[in-house]
């Protein structure tokens, strides 16, 4: 049996991992969900391939992220889903500076971070928030005991054709804290297939440059209502 000084130790250790600025702009970076190479990462951090190379093998080692090799070319992406939402909910505990956009494009790509993004592979902002609020109100979710999926849930998700695919044992559903809203928007399995249906309708697209989604007024197709879609649909 592990001690409990052993494991604040344990905890301690990893924790460090993230008390850098560079390692853990990384991190936030890679969760689009995406797999980004070095020389990525150190142009978005500012820092040498070099430096951005320690931190990676720091990163991979400790287990937040996974390094894949193609050819010459070595990509690190998040270790998992429950990486991106340990992150996810760390940023949104953190405390938080009003962020002043010096310009029209800066405050665009706020306003656009802020409506419509990916968490990893399951909706965020306050369309994830919408999403979870209009499943909720429609009995698909129960919070009586954590989060859970309904039978009316279920047979949703059927009527819709969506199939979820629950590997590794990852939870069907699972309440994410969202970062900008500070509030639970849904991951899990049923989030990751609710976004990834989405995408394949084309009712919401990526953004260049980052997490953030275009959404279109075809969302009504997942039930949210009209005042909430036109709230979201980019301008």
């Amino acid at each position: 049996m592990v001690s409990t000084s052993t494991e604040g130790q344990e905890l301690a250790a990893w924790a460090r991992m993230l008390a850098d600025g560079t390692r853990a702009t990384v991190c936030l970076a890679l969760l689009d969900g995406r797999a980004w190479t070095a020389t990525e990462l150190a142009k978005l951090a500012g820092v040498s391939r070099p430096t951005i190379s320690e931190h990676l093998n720091l990163l991979v080692d400790g287990g937040l992220l996974t390094e894949l090799r193609q050819g010459r070319h070595r990509y690190v992406k998040l270790a998992g889903p429950e990486t991106a939402e340990l992150l996810e909910g760390l940023a949104a505990l953190a405390p938080r500076r009003t962020e002043v956009a010096n310009s029209l494009s800066a405050a665009s790509r706020r306003d656009a971070f802020a409506r419509a993004r990916t968490c990893y592979d399951h909706f965020a902002g306050r369309l994830g928030v919408a999403l979870t609020d209009a499943m909720t109100e429609r009995g698909l979710l129960d919070w009586s005991s954590g989060v859970t999926l309904t039978t009316d849930g279920v047979q949703w998700l059927d009527d819709l054709g969506i199939v979820v695919e629950n590997k590794h044992g990852r939870p069907a559903v699972r309440s994410c804290l969202d970062v900008t809203e500070r509030r639970p928007h849904l991951a899990g399995a049923v989030g990751s297939a609710l976004c990834r249906h989405a995408m394949q309708q084309g009712w919401v697209t990526r953004i260049t440059g980052g997490r953030a989604l275009k959404v279109s007024g075809a969302m009504e197709g997942l039930g949210l209502p009209s005042g909430v879609i036109e709230d979201l649909v980019s301008r």
